[in-house]
């Protein structure tokens, strides 16, 4: 018989007393307090978890939740979770975590045998780094998307987004998008660095947990050389996690006037045609049930927030058609455009898939994800060299297509498993 330890010894058998399992219940919802997510991790640790390792990490499954746990569990496709079997007790710690998204919270009193359910306040995700623990992102800024607006929809506070030389968790880099931070804007201030000097340096790269390549209207292989393509590769083989935006197709597809100028693993990832054509403004696509393990909880989950009016299929504005297809042996089909059903018919396209890394090793032993996406933000919001951010951010609510990123942008800070 096993011996318990702290307060594992206040676990009551209740089903021995006829009755129902001493519960704890609630939601976690992203920064903003009003959209639910799935798959985060909620558990009562067996000891404290301790801080984080800075920098970039692997983040394998295998590795386990910090400080173990008396009781665990996922939430669900609306966002809800219940740990069973808690400690009957005061004082019991709850972790809240997704990746380095952490909110830990002490509930005063759990009674014996019944439900305790929390209120949202005590499982919002922070806002900032005075309410938990947040990853360390880069955002490069692009004339043609704009991941630093997606952002501050999802609830990250302005006094975190800033440059790197400033204390913010959230750091802008210029692509040839936004460069400068507004006049009395609450975070950074100045004007931001170039984004080469993010991706020309593994070293530097490596201080960021996330990073996210906004869309520049072109694959622009000048500010990429072959070194920069390089460290990027290396970073996620380390277990970074690389939001990639349309034209940044260049990190997985190559170059596409250069065969020489790839990553010759990425490159066999997935097919690209960058001559597709892009003429419609709006698209049906649907995301990927039957060979994506969580497509079937996206597409639950998507239709839960209000970003399906019907089931498993988003309307995206401004389609791109450039990643035409993956190889499913090598990275997860996400979101595509179905020629049997495209408006005209016979369009297709990939615009979202995930792969981990590195390629080379068995997908149990992976620590990084990439994801590129051929769907822009496109709700209003603009990144462009004159106008200082956040002017050209956008305060409308979040629209279907955000809805898709901002499932897939918590996903991406999740454990890396089997192809997930």
């Amino acid at each position: 018989m096993q011996t318990c330890t702290g307060i594992g010894c206040a676990v009551v058998d209740c089903a021995a007393q006829g009755k129902p399992s001493t519960t704890v219940s609630g939601t976690v919802l992203a920064p903003n307090g009003t959209l639910p997510l799935y798959g985060v991790d909620v558990y009562v640790p067996m000891s404290d978890p301790g801080p984080f390792t800075a920098g970039v990490q692997c983040g394998n499954c295998a590795n386990g939740l910090p400080g173990g746990a008396f009781a665990q569990a996922l939430t669900d496709e609306n966002g809800h979770f219940v740990l069973s079997d808690v400690p009957a007790t005061g004082n019991v710690p709850i972790v809240i975590q997704v990746g380095k998204w952490r909110k830990q919270i002490t509930v005063p009193a759990v009674p014996a045998c019944r439900d305790t359910a929390l209120d949202a306040a005590a499982t919002t995700l922070p806002r900032n780094h005075t309410e938990g623990d947040m990853p360390e992102i880069a955002i490069s800024t692009g004339s043609a998307d704009a991941l630093e607006c997606l952002v501050r929809k999802l609830g990250v506070d302005d006094r975190e987004i800033t440059t790197d030389a400033q204390p913010g968790k959230v750091h802008l880099y210029n692509g040839n998008g936004a460069s400068t931070f507004a006049t009395g804007f609450a975070g950074g201030t100045g004007s931001f660095p170039a984004a080469t000097t993010l991706w020309n340096s593994l070293d530097k790269l490596s201080n960021y947990d996330i990073v996210l390549f906004s869309c520049e209207g072109g694959q622009h292989p000048e500010t990429k050389s072959q070194a920069a393509m390089q460290a990027v590769h290396d970073y996620a083989d380390k277990g970074g996690r690389v939001f990639l935006s349309h034209w940044h197709n260049i990190w997985v597809g190559g170059d596409k006037d250069d065969a020489q100028h790839g990553l010759a693993d990425w490159q066999q990832i997935a097919d690209f045609d960058y001559g597709a054509a892009q003429n419609e403004t709006v698209q049906a696509t649907f995301i990927d049930e039957d060979h994506n393990p969580k497509g079937r909880a996206f597409a639950d989950w998507l239709g839960n927030v209000g970003g399906s009016t019907v089931r498993g299929e988003i309307m995206v504005n401004d389609p791109r058609y450039t990643c035409q297809a993956v190889d499913p042996d090598k990275a997860q089909r996400w979101v595509y455009v179905d020629p049997a059903r495209s408006v005209p018919l016979g369009k297709t396209g990939v615009q979202d898939m995930v792969f981990t890394t590195p390629q080379s090793e068995h997908e149990l032993d992976r620590c990084g994800k990439v994801v590129f996406s051929d769907m822009h933000v496109s709700a209003g919001s603009t990144s462009k060299p004159g106008t200082p951010y956040p002017g050209g951010c956008s305060s409308d609510p979040l629209t279907p297509q955000e809805k898709a990123l901002a499932f897939m942008f918590f996903d991406i800070s999740s454990c890396v498993g089997v192809l997930q």
